[in-house]
């Protein structure tokens, strides 16, 4: 696949799946492969068209950001990752968070139970209480709801915990975005400044970041604006939400900066990679998804895959169609978005597909027995229908090997520097600017 190929499967799902526009990076480890195409609108009350350098949500891979800054304070020995939260947050915030048969665990929650979710405090962002709705059920509806840490905290008191900390020797994980509102608020407290602050100071700066910053409504700038994301085809505009989910989901970015944090995230970058080691301890969230250190691993079992190994993903996506995996097997780096809600498994399958069309492989839905595809299989959480739903969906089309020229706003690109730190890399981004109006999306 190039760069034209890739244009063109991407023109071609504007408009599929309630798809109204998206963007998509790829490189190699070598950089052999350095890939990037956009399509459809960014905008649509302007008109402006996605391009390569469209800011997007990037939803929950936020947290990948969250859990870089817990590791480096870790190493830096201002923070333990096997304290307890309540080493470093107010008995205020957290007592009752978490009661279990009677008894408040919530004191024994330790760092490192954040960070892998297994601490099972209940979801503030999907758990319903028992009568009611959610918050992502009333973001749904339009109810635009900016929730600090108190707010949430209360939120979460209202909620059954279903296990104890660290259940099963600490192999029971259970998805919450709940865990990382009290990472940042750890992070705040340990370092006496806000955690915009400190993505900038240790993450944004360092790596020459300069088109990613933390959402906030009332200082973004017209010309960082974030390309809409879409519930089907209604726009979501929930500007006090979004500017208050900083830690689980706040970061805004582009594809470029996306595929530089990725890299340094997986090449030792930012804090020693002897910390892999602890960080791959994965607990199943469920099949097929697992849940490391601030990071998820999709890897299907060889009866899913009889012909070859099936390759595993690790890295993080988010509930709005955003996605950002690093395949060892293939050396691949994949990031972008579809800046869809509803469309749940297609990120996941668009992403396989142009790992294995770059690498010569199958099409995943090629080789997959369709008496595999089980019906049965429902998903559980926002964030994660993705892959439930990708061993249910039919297999895709094989790509369009036409090379064709892009259409307006549907821009390939050409001759773009990439941000990676203190140097810089040729790509093959566009350097056209896009000025796109729109609220972020959900996590």
């Amino acid at each position: 696949m190039d760069e034209m190929e890739l244009q063109a499967l991407l023109d071609r799902q504007v408009g599929r799946g309630h798809v109204h526009n998206l963007v998509v990076g790829v490189q190699s480890g070598d950089r052999r492969i350095d890939l990037a195409a956009a399509a459809g609108t960014a905008d649509p009350q302007t008109g402006a068209g996605m391009n390569v350098e469209t800011p997007y949500s990037i939803a929950s891979i936020t947290k990948m950001y969250t859990t870089t800054a817990i590791l480096m304070l870790h190493e830096r020995g201002q923070l333990s990752l096997d304290a307890t939260m309540a080493s470093y947050l107010p008995g205020s915030l957290i007592a009752g968070c978490h009661v279990l048969d009677g008894r408040d665990r919530s004191g024994e929650i330790r760092v490192y139970q954040l960070v892998n979710q297994t601490s099972r405090l209940a979801d503030y962002f999907l758990d319903r209480p028992r009568g009611g709705t959610s918050v992502f059920d009333d973001l749904k509806r339009g109810r635009d709801r900016k929730l600090d840490i108190e707010q949430i905290m209360a939120v979460v008191r209202g909620l059954p915990a279903k296990f104890e900390p660290g259940a099963d020797g600490g192999r029971r994980a259970a998805y919450a975005d709940t865990n990382y509102r009290l990472l940042g608020a750890i992070i705040e407290a340990v370092t006496g400044e806000s955690l915009t602050r400190n993505f900038q100071e240790m993450l944004f700066t360092p790596l020459g970041l300069k088109h990613t910053f933390v959402y906030d409504a009332a200082e973004v700038a017209p010309d960082q604006k974030p390309a809409t994301i879409y519930l089907k085809d209604r726009p979501v505009d929930l500007p006090g939400f979004f500017s208050s989910n900083k830690p689980d989901g706040g970061i805004v970015s582009t594809a470029a900066e996306s595929l530089v944090l990725l890299r340094a995230f997986f090449d030792g970058g930012l804090f020693d990679k002897g910390f892999f080691d602890r960080m791959k301890r994965w607990n199943r969230i469920f099949f097929p998804m697992q849940y490391g250190y601030g990071m998820m691993r999709v890897n299907l079992p060889r009866a899913f895959s009889p012909l070859r190994p099936f390759p595993e993903y690790i890295g993080h996506s988010g509930s709005t169609g955003s996605f950002a995996y690093f395949c060892p097997d293939k050396s691949l780096y994949l990031v972008g978005t579809l800046n869809q809600i509803a469309t749940r498994s297609l990120p996941i399958r668009l992403m396989m597909r142009f790992a294995n069309a770059l690498s010569e492989w199958a099409v995943l839905g090629a080789y997959l027995p369709n008496a595999l595809l089980s019906p049965s299989v429902t998903a559980q959480t926002t964030d994660h229908h993705a892959i439930r739903d990708l061993l249910r969906a039919p297999a895709p089309a094989s790509v369009d090997a036409r090379r064709r020229a892009p259409a307006p706003h549907r821009r390939a690109g050409a001759g773009r520097s990439w941000p990676t730190g203190s140097a810089s890399t040729t790509s093959g981004l566009s350097s056209t600017t896009c000025s796109s109006g729109s609220s972020l999306p959900l996590k």
